[in-house]
């Protein structure tokens, strides 16, 4: 199926937050999954969720941490998204209890992070951003399936301008290691996983949250930090809550049937833009490419050994 990327009437914006979209929602007797769903816009994409009526799980690395930021708005449950043990044994637990999964939120994800190598010796930010999500969707398919339209939350970032999935190097084996190329890449994986995923049967959309200072700056140095809040603009910075907005907005509006596969920012589909632009905003071409995203559905199956049945 082709992505449809053409903004839409919403009657939310970028200042609309996730407590005003999902006003109206009945999610009673429905169940989502929130990876980083316990902190940033992941708490509040939770918290919206959970006063809908949702019966909402987070997977955590740490847990204690992760209950202590929800008490009883979410379950927690242990799951490191760059061991792949780890990942399959959260998606078993789920299964094993038989029940449909309606809405999946892949939030979690690392920024700048300098070079670190993890499980199949990955770079940390394409294993994280990308892979474990790859992983965790395609162990938890039949619980999607088995929901009467399930939606697949993916979130990128306008920081995919910075660079395109490099099929011939991903794993920076061959060229120097650019933590910001990386981040850059692993957001445009994360956009076309949306359009894969969609092309197989489930409704899924990517979402850019905005600029939101959480603790995915963490690795970002005081004059980076500078840096992109003068490229963004103060007034354009958003609150967790106001950021979390177009998370639920995908995962509830009706608005986006038949849609899927799409961009999303500000509570709409993203506008596409030249490859060349150095708008702070907007799709580039490479991000929602039907023959990319079969291509990183390929590699993301060899990487990892698994693939929708």
């Amino acid at each position: 199926m082709q992505t449809t990327q053409t903004p839409i009437e919403s009657q939310f914006n970028a200042l609309s937050t996730a407590a005003e979209v999902i006003r109206g929602h009945d999610l009673s007797g429905k169940t989502a999954i929130v990876t980083g769903g316990s902190a940033g816009i992941g708490l509040e994409t939770t918290r919206a969720f959970a006063s809908a009526g949702a019966r909402v799980i987070v997977p955590a690395r740490n847990v204690e941490k992760a209950r202590a930021a929800l008490g009883e708005l979410a379950r927690v449950e242990p799951m490191e998204l760059t061991d792949p043990a780890s990942v399959a044994a959260f998606a078993e637990r789920f299964l094993a209890t038989g029940q449909a999964l309606d809405l999946l939120v892949n939030n979690a994800g690392i920024m700048a992070a300098p070079l670190q190598r993890v499980a199949r010796n990955i770079e940390s930010q394409f294993a994280t951003n990308h892979v474990g999500h790859f992983e965790l969707t395609v162990r938890l398919w039949p619980a999607l399936r088995k929901a009467r339209a399930a939606r697949i939350v993916s979130l990128t970032s306008v920081g995919h301008r910075r660079a395109a999935v490099d099929f011939e190097d991903w794993n920076f084996e061959n060229k120097p290691y650019d933590r910001w190329t990386a981040y850059g890449q692993s957001k445009s994986a994360n956009a076309l996983f949306a359009v894969a995923a969609n092309a197989r049967g489930l409704q899924a959309f990517s979402v850019h949250p905005g600029a939101i200072l959480t603790g995915l700056a963490k690795f970002m140095t005081e004059e980076e930090m500078a840096g992109l809040t003068q490229r963004v603009g103060a007034h354009n910075q958003k609150t967790p809550e106001q950021g979390a907005a177009t998370s639920v907005w995908c995962a509830v509006s009706p608005q986006l049937d038949g849609r899927g596969g799409a961009y999303c920012q500000d509570c709409n589909i993203a506008e596409p833009v030249p490859a060349d632009s150095q708008a702070m905003r907007g799709v580039r071409p490479w991000a929602v490419d039907p023959e990319l995203a079969e291509r990183l559905w390929s590699l993301s199956e060899q990487i990892t050994g698994l693939t929708v049945r």
